[in-house]
């Protein structure tokens, strides 16, 4: 009976694509915005803290506020950091919580078959870090925790979580950071009515996205000599015992 049920545990069948396609695309920022279906984008449905008064100012008759989160203004410290902490743990709360429903219906068995004769050769891990790695392009909360996810269920090696945190720490939520605050710049015109950057926003991801490649190979290559260097020395001490 084991050896029969075996194999259907681990069998992706198309329910487990197309769950896997729902969670890249609910990951992905694709659907983000304030139309109806917002509801199947991560940051949409995780919402954000409202705004509180941080001063107040009066100009003749007339008194205006400012805003801010709701970690205040001006503050430092443990205090500052429990309060930073504290914002963190909707989003990684609820990423967990879509993570385990979607490992359910087998999203993790799917992409750890398709992804990982592309994620091996090209970066040294398996497939089933890609919906970590979806997730860190739009939030750096929900690829850690993703990714602290896989390490300790054990789906993943101390090396390839080194390798897979230097791929996410290069540009961090690159897509949500870059149209947050450099896609303005594309918007600029020079003098002459020319655009003043020369080059695409697609460009722009593009090469970030291959660095953050190159920047995990390069952990891959110095783990990879380290771990070299540490069989080389303990064959030495071997021979001389």
């Amino acid at each position: 009976m084991e050896m029969s049920t075996q194999p259907q545990e681990n069998r992706v069948g198309p329910g487990a694509y197309f769950a896997l396609a729902f969670a890249a695309v609910f990951f992905s920022g694709l659907l983000g915005g304030k139309e109806w279906y917002g509801v199947f984008d991560f940051t949409t449905l995780n919402g954000a803290f409202g705004k509180v008064v941080s001063s107040v100012n009066q100009q003749g008759e007339a008194i205006t506020t400012t805003t801010s989160a709701f970690r205040g203004h001006g503050g430092h410290g443990a205090m500052d950091g429990f309060l930073f902490a504290l914002g963190l743990i909707p989003a990684v709360m609820f990423a967990l919580g879509m993570i385990n429903v979607l490992e359910h219906y087998g999203a993790l068995r799917a992409a750890r078959r398709l992804l990982t004769p592309l994620l091996r050769p090209l970066m040294g891990i398996p497939g089933n870090t890609g919906l970590a790695l979806i997730g860190s392009l739009q939030s750096t909360d929900v690829g850690a925790s993703l990714t602290r996810n896989l390490a300790d269920e054990g789906q993943i090696t101390e090396k390839e979580k080194d390798i897979f945190a230097m791929f996410q720490f290069s540009a961090g939520a690159m897509i949500t950071n870059f149209f947050s605050s450099g896609a303005i710049l594309f918007t600029l015109m020079a003098v002459d009515g020319t655009t003043a950057v020369p080059t695409s926003i697609g460009a722009c991801i593009a090469v970030m996205f291959i660095m953050k490649i190159v920047g995990a190979n390069l952990m891959r290559l110095i783990l990879s000599i380290s771990e070299k260097k540490a069989t080389v020395s303990t064959s030495a001490q071997g021979e001389a015992s």
